[in-house]
C-alpha cells in the first residue's frame, strides 16, 4: 500500500510539472494553430536569469524570471511569428524550430554547455513526509500552481474583454477580426501569459533540478505537447488534463516495468501515445463532435 500511495504522489508531481508546460504551449496553439516549439528554451532562459540573479532577494529573482519569460515571449513573437502570421502551418512550425535552435545557440557561446548550478527555489526541495509518502516541497507549490493557473485562465477567458477576444479568436481568428478583435493584442496577451507560465515552469523545474543546460528545456517542452496531443489541442482543462494523466503513466511505467526494461519506458510510453492518436486522434478530453471545442 505504501508503494502505490507513493507512486500516486510522484505521478501527481511529475503530473503536475508537464501539465503547466501543456498550458504554456496550449495557449498559444489556440490562438495561432502553432505548435511553439521554442517554449522550452522560454523556460530555460528564465532560468538563466535566475542564474545571474543568483546574489539577490529571492524576490528580486523570482520578479526577474516573471518579466524575462514575458520580455522573451513577446519578442519571440514580434520578431520571429508575426512576419510569418499569414504562411502556411509548416512554415510556422519551421520558424518555432529555428527559434529553438537560436536560442539553445546562444546560451551555448554565451554561457557554454557546463551545467550551472541555481539556488532559486532550493528550500522547495525539503522533502516532507505526510503518513507513508515522501513529497518534495516543490511537489505540493506545483500542485497548487497548476489549479491556481487553470482557475485564474478560465476566469479570464471567461469575465474579461480581453479574454472573451482570445476565445474567439480561437473559435475563428478571421471572423474574430472583421467582429473589431483586435489581433495583435490578442496574440500578446497570449504569448504574455504564456511567458508568466514559462517562468513558473522555469522556477519549480530548477527547484526540483538544481541546475540548468542550455539543452534542459528540450525534454519538459516535449512532454508538454505529448500532453497536449494526449489530453485535446485546442482547451486548457484538457491540456492540463494530458499532462495529470501523462504524469501518472509514466510512474505506473517506472513501477511496473522490470529493472532490465526501465531503458525502454520512454519507448513503451511513445508507443501509447501513438496507438492513441490512432484511437482518438482529437484527443482523450475532447468531443468528438466538436474537436474545435474551446477552453
Amino acid at each position: 500500500m505504501d508503494r502505490t500511495l507513493q507512486a500516486l504522489a510522484d505521478a501527481i508531481s511529475s503530473g503536475s510539472l508537464y501539465a503547466l508546460v501543456a498550458l504554456g504551449i496550449a495557449l498559444i496553439f489556440g490562438v495561432m494553430r502553432l505548435i511553439n516549439m521554442a517554449y522550452g528554451e522560454t523556460v530555460i532562459a528564465t532560468i538563466y536569469v535566475a542564474y545571474f540573479l543568483r546574489d539577490q532577494p529571492p524576490l528580486v529573482v523570482i520578479g526577474g524570471m516573471l518579466v524575462a519569460g514575458v520580455v522573451i515571449s513577446v519578442l519571440i513573437e514580434r520578431l520571429a511569428f508575426r512576419p510569418l502570421r499569414n504562411a502556411s502551418p509548416t512554415t510556422m512550425l519551421i520558424a518555432a524550430f529555428a527559434v529553438s535552435f537560436t536560442l539553445q545557440n546562444a546560451a551555448l557561446a554565451t554561457v557554454g554547455a557546463s551545467p550551472r548550478s541555481v539556488s532559486a527555489g532550493s528550500s522547495l526541495a525539503e522533502v516532507k513526509h505526510l503518513g507513508p509518502v515522501d513529497v518534495p516541497a516543490y511537489s505540493l507549490v506545483t500542485v497548487v500552481a497548476v489549479l491556481v493557473i487553470v482557475i485564474a485562465l478560465r476566469t479570464f477567458l471567461v469575465r474579461s474583454t480581453l479574454g472573451i477576444g482570445m476565445r474567439a479568436a480561437a473559435e475563428d481568428f478571421d471572423a474574430a477580426r472583421l467582429l473589431g478583435v483586435r489581433a495583435n493584442s490578442v496574440i500578446r496577451v497570449a504569448f504574455v501569459l504564456s511567458g508568466l507560465i514559462a517562468a513558473v515552469v522555469g522556477y519549480l523545474l530548477v527547484s526540483a533540478t538544481g541546475v540548468v543546460t542550455p539543452t534542459s528545456g528540450t525534454t519538459p517542452a516535449l512532454l508538454g505537447f505529448i500532453a497536449v496531443v494526449i489530453g485535446g489541442m485546442g482547451s486548457l482543462p484538457a491540456a492540463a488534463g494530458g499532462g495529470f494523466l501523462l504524469g501518472a503513466v509514466t510512474q505506473i511505467l517506472q513501477y511496473l516495468l522490470p529493472t532490465d526494461a526501465l531503458v525502454f519506458r520512454d519507448a513503451f510510453l511513445f508507443s501509447g501515445v501513438l496507438l492513441l492518436l490512432i484511437w482518438r486522434p482529437q484527443g482523450l478530453f475532447i468531443n468528438s463532435s466538436n474537436v474545435q471545442e474551446r477552453a
